[in-house]
């Protein structure tokens, strides 16, 4: 490809790739290792918010042993639900590590969906019991198919319990990712139903400042996992402080948002993802502990996952080249 044009790829065109979630989970997980490791250059993100509970960022990353660098410029508006528009939308922009030119431009709604996945995958991976068979999704939406399909991937799950305050949503859900996955996903009437007695639980619905939590104390059982990728906005304090192993994709950025006005009653984690996946720090010790990994999302994911978005569209001819 020429230095004077860059690659354009449609939301179209990423999802026409057909990436693997397994290969996104390695990459997530390689750039974990490589931020464990310390090759991985990530500030924290900046924004702006220009509505209630709306948020755009820039992401930026650095990954020296893949040699991939990028930036996602990405948009959060809870109430695009209203108006048939996606909560998250925006773009990726990769680099070329040894010009600093941009090499592409995609359309990062998949990215941000499989790379949610993935890492929740990488964290179950490590503080989820092995032989963990059932799965709990709270809101039927993007994240609760990206996660239940990472976590199929890691997991030989048996039985699947799905919950949203839309029931016509929840029963379209289980439709589909019962055909998708082959697995048994029931549509259950209560929040307490998602919850109560899984071995995995996830949450996704939208990141609140102010919420007004759902799930409480007494309801993750002793032993189960929880992957809240909506911040803490679905968990009371009482229900994160049962929690035995709290850890995060990154505490800095944790800490950063605390600033911000997130996080009040959440207490300090004990570990990230990279210090997880290079053995800096323990996962599950015990089959009973409740663990938790309440992960924020990190520009690292995105550049892992576009890397190889961008080498495949070479290679199957997808896109536009543009000039610079």
């Amino acid at each position: 490809m020429s230095h004077s044009t860059l690659r354009y790829l449609s939301r179209a065109d990423v999802v026409s790739l057909r990436l693997p979630m397994a290969e996104v989970i390695a990459a997530v997980e390689a750039a974990f290792a490589e931020k464990g490791n310390g090759t991985a250059e990530m500030p924290p993100k900046p924004g702006v918010h220009p509505g209630p509970d709306a948020f755009i960022h820039a992401m930026p990353a650095y990954l020296a042993e893949m040699g991939a660098a990028g930036l996602k410029w990405v948009s959060g508006f809870p109430r695009n639900a209203e108006r048939g528009l996606p909560y998250i939308a925006g773009l990726f922009v990769l680099n070329d590590v040894d010009t600093g030119l941009p090499l592409a431009v995609m359309d990062c709604t998949w990215i941000t969906g499989a790379r949610t996945g993935a890492a929740t995958a990488v964290a179950a991976k490590h503080l989820a019991r092995p032989d963990s068979a059932t799965a709990g999704i709270l809101a039927c939406g993007v994240q609760g198919r990206t996660n239940l399909e990472a976590l199929a991937c890691v997991f030989s799950l048996e039985r699947v319990h799905a919950y949203d305050i839309d029931p016509d949503k929840a029963s379209a859900y289980a439709a589909e990712m019962s055909g998708k996955l082959g697995l048994d996903v029931e549509v259950v009437s209560s929040p307490r139903d998602a919850v109560a007695e899984m071995d995995l639980v996830v949450t996704s619905g939208p990141i609140l400042k102010h919420p007004s939590p759902t799930i409480q104390a007494g309801w993750l059982s002793p032993g189960a996992f929880a992957s809240p990728v909506d911040f803490d906005s679905y968990w009371t304090p009482e229900a994160v402080a049962e929690v035995d192993r709290l850890a995060t994709d990154d505490k800095a950025q944790m800490e950063y948002y605390r600033t911000v006005g997130y996080f009040a009653h959440t207490p300090t984690p004990y570990a990230d993802l990279g210090e997880l996946v290079t053995g800096r720090h323990p996962g599950r010790r015990s089959p009973d502990e409740r663990t938790m990994s309440m992960n924020l999302g990190l520009a690292i994911e995105d550049v892992a996952t576009a890397r190889i978005l961008y080498a495949r569209a070479l290679e199957a001819g997808v896109g536009v080249d543009l000039p610079l």
